[in-house]
């Protein structure tokens, strides 16, 4: 095993998540932002209740939030492959 011998203190970052969830009837929409204090990124989806089922809010706000959160991590993984793809632009030396 390896020890870290570094006098570094560790590095760490706090990123915010802030979900809006608006009712419109049977639909639930969401407009979600993730600020990791470098970039913004946003989300806005929805989620429709079946006309057959009981309304029940929270299995809305569930999908309707949970969807935004797939949408966003989908972006961060998006991000994360266009920034350490090599660049083409020569670093001059």
């Amino acid at each position: 095993m390896t020890r870290n011998t570094s006098t570094e203190r560790p590095h760490t970052k706090q990123w915010s998540v802030r979900l809006d969830l608006f009712e419109e009837g049977d639909l639930t929409k969401v407009h979600a932002v993730l600020d990791t204090g470098d970039t913004t990124l946003q989300s806005r989806t929805s989620a429709q209740r079946n006309p057959h089922e009981t309304p029940v809010p929270e299995i809305g706000d569930e999908y309707a939030a949970g969807r935004a959160l797939i949408d966003l991590g989908n972006q961060l993984l998006r991000a994360g492959r266009t920034d350490a793809a090599p660049s083409d632009i020569a670093v001059p030396g």
